[in-house]
């Protein structure tokens, strides 16, 4: 590969030997005519004659360039001098003064057509720039008009060949590994080689004359595009890569967008038909659970078997009923759809209201209850809050051994209302820590007797999110666990 620099440079000034030909031909005749116009048909002074000469060496020169000028210029310093220097008919100079007028004239054609030269190239070269930004211009619309029905990649591809009038375009999505074509012409790029371009920090040019240019955005690299069959300046082709480079991001984020919404309405309506679900098994969960209730308390008596078998619908009805409430919940997490109605409530009546809810489990265990006098109360959707806290406690009871202590202690620490439930389960690996919040994650040495859906903490930190507050774990091995929630204290001045 070669700088692109250098490839143009050679594209400017290439060719072909039959249009130099044809060039010094015409170039020859427009001097000859010249001399013969001015000797023959309409006789003038040799100052006439030097200023019609210089006329055709600035018109070849705007014209053609500065190698046809330069050929006008001698031409016309030789007939100059054979039409009109004595002696006239030869090429020889009898006054000496004459050879200055020569040599100024030839200087002065010179110069004059290098001069012409240049302001051609400059000219020819602001068309070509004035070219470009029109065909930049219009990429960069053709770009925000892609199909979303078609791969972005291959739209620009057919963009780009037919904006730029290209025989052949490649262009490589380092994402998706692959290489859309475009264009009559076929570059025969491989993935390879493309994905060597990736790794350039400048364009540039093969063998055969195909700019290569790495599409990146100020990172890592998005791409590689491949350009046959056309000439393009540096920076005009710097700009196309960072256009490329643009419209493929922006097809991305497209796609996520688009699927961040599906996933937004599927959360939506998974928590649409649970809430209906819920609903249709909530009513006879609520009639098993009364019926069962109803029966243990019949004051005549129940016969020790039927008693046990009352118990047990009774127990797992209430979980079933748990586990249906965690999936709404859940579902109305992941949805965006809680709804905080808060008040006032307190920490002390809260943790009592749980511990009364989960007094049955609490039988034969010792609890160690610490909570503050001077507790402040917090500013929370009651019935949310007393959810996260149930499953934290729950959670304790489940994980720790029958008849182990439990200890929950409640204080207020800068501002904040900290609540620690210890437990002497097994405790928690530093490894699974991270992820003992994840949806449905349970722990790998969890005993096989431990029941759950592996949403309760999920569920609990979501909910302390939205009030403002955090959950933390620390665990070891062997030693239990506490789990500690923080949340801020209420401002009675500013609370409505």
């Amino acid at each position: 590969m070669q700088p692109i620099v250098a490839q143009r440079k050679a594209v400017r000034f290439r060719r072909g030997w039959g249009g130099y030909v044809l060039h010094f031909a015409v170039t020859a005749a427009i001097v000859g005519a010249t001399s013969f116009v001015f000797y023959r048909a309409i006789p003038v002074n040799a100052t006439t004659a030097g200023f019609a000469f210089l006329i055709d060496v600035l018109v070849i020169a705007a014209r053609w360039g500065f190698p046809e000028a330069l050929l006008a210029s001698l031409l016309s310093v030789l007939c100059f001098n054979f039409y009109f220097f004595e002696p006239v008919g030869t090429f020889n100079v009898a006054d000496p003064q004459n050879w200055v007028a020569l040599l100024a004239f030839l200087a002065t054609a010179i110069v004059a057509s290098e001069l012409s030269t240049l302001a051609r190239e400059r000219a020819r070269q602001a068309e070509d720039r004035q070219q470009e930004m029109e065909r930049l211009y219009a990429l960069s619309r053709a770009i925000l008009l892609t199909d979303p029905a078609r791969p972005a990649a291959q739209q620009i591809a057919e963009r780009i060949a037919g904006i730029f009038r290209l025989e052949a375009v490649a262009l490589y999505e380092l994402q998706a590994g692959k290489i859309c074509g475009a264009g009559p012409g076929n570059l025969q790029m491989t993935e390879e080689l493309l994905k060597r371009v990736t790794a350039q920090d400048a364009v540039s040019t093969n063998e055969a004359g195909v700019y290569l240019a790495p599409i990146r955005l100020g990172g890592p690299p998005v791409g590689a595009i491949a350009l046959g069959g056309g000439t393009m300046s540096e920076a005009a082709l710097q700009a196309l890569s960072n256009l490329v480079g643009i419209g493929l991001e922006r097809a991305r984020a497209q796609e996520a967008a688009g699927r961040a919404e599906a996933a937004r309405q599927s959360q939506e309506l998974k928590s649409t038909l649970l809430d209906a679900i819920a609903h249709e098994f909530k009513t006879p969960l609520t009639s098993i659970k009364a019926s069962a209730s109803a029966m243990l308390a019949a004051p005549a008596g129940l016969s020790d078997e039927v008693h046990e078998w009352a118990s047990i619908v009774d127990e797992e009805s209430g979980r079933l009923s748990r586990l249906v409430t965690e999936a709404i919940q859940m579902a109305r997490i992941e949805a965006g759809r809680i709804q905080l109605n808060k008040e006032l409530c307190s920490v002390d009546g809260s943790i009592q209201g749980v511990l009364i809810e989960l007094n049955s489990k609490l039988e034969g265990r010792a609890l160690n209850l610490s909570i503050a006098g001077d507790l402040p109360p917090i500013f929370a959707h009651r019935a949310m809050f007393r959810l996260a806290l149930r499953q934290i406690v729950d959670n304790a009871i489940r994980y720790s051994a029958p008849g182990s202590p439990l200890s929950i202690r409640a204080e207020v620490r800068d501002g904040r209302i900290r609540i620690g439930v210890a437990d002497r389960g097994p405790g928690i690996p530093a490894r699974e820590q991270p992820r003992i919040f994840e949806r449905f994650y349970r722990a790998q040495q969890t005993p096989p007797h431990v029941t759950g859906s592996g949403m309760g903490l999920s569920i609990c930190r979501e909910i302390l999110h939205a009030h403002g507050g955090e959950i933390s774990v620390e665990s070891s091995p062997g030693g239990g666990s506490v789990f500690t929630i923080s949340l801020p204290a209420a401002d009675l001045e500013k609370e409505p």
